[in-house]
């Protein structure tokens, strides 16, 4: 098991006074496994998934297929969005599957949708390559894999997730990410 807690239950609070264990962002970079494990803890958790990148505009799609990283502009709605479907859930559990890359972008999640959980899946670079260029069809190009390292923020202290090493099969980081929100339900 290769993990890294960020915060412990209790470190990180919301208005509402805790973490919401049922609001739960699958992050990191284009490569990484987010769909992949965001649906399959979905499923294990038996609560609903979302792809974030089913959210964003158009345009947003176009600019990545042509090459060009999305700058904050682009991202301040689809985050806001993303934020909105999360926290929309009540009492429901849901499980999105989002970059999440820098710190202000998870804190406008956490606004839309208190207490989220970041479950943030790391690897190394020449694993995120070579997972990208076998992904026939996504929109998202291996040359801006750059701009998504250069762009990453790691989940702060102060942040309630976990970290994840993505070398690990996609069902043992679903069962590390388990057994983590279990232990702190």
């Amino acid at each position: 098991m290769s993990q890294q807690i960020v915060a412990q239950a209790g470190q990180t609070e919301t208005s509402e006074g805790a973490v919401a264990l049922n609001r739960v962002i699958v992050m990191g970079v284009s490569g990484c496994g987010k769909s992949t494990v965001g649906e399959l803890l979905g499923a294990e958790l038996d609560a609903g998934f979302l792809d974030g990148d089913s959210l964003h505009p158009q345009a947003n799609i176009d600019k990545m297929a042509a090459g060009q990283p999305l700058d904050d502009a682009d991202r301040e709605p689809w985050l806001r969005e993303v934020g909105n479907r999360l926290g929309a859930v009540g009492n429901e559990s849901m499980v999105i599957a989002c970059s999440a890359l820098k710190r202000k972008y998870r804190d406008l999640i956490r606004a839309q949708a208190p207490g989220t959980v970041f479950i943030h899946l790391h690897g190394s670079e020449e694993l995120l390559t070579e997972r990208m260029g076998s992904r026939p069809g996504h929109f998202m190009p291996v040359g801006l894999l750059q701009s998504q390292l250069a762009t990453l923020e790691p989940l702060e202290a102060d942040e309630f997730g976990l970290v994840l090493d993505i070398a690990q099969p996609p069902s043992e980081l679903v069962q590390d990410a388990v057994a983590w929100l279990e232990f702190r339900d």
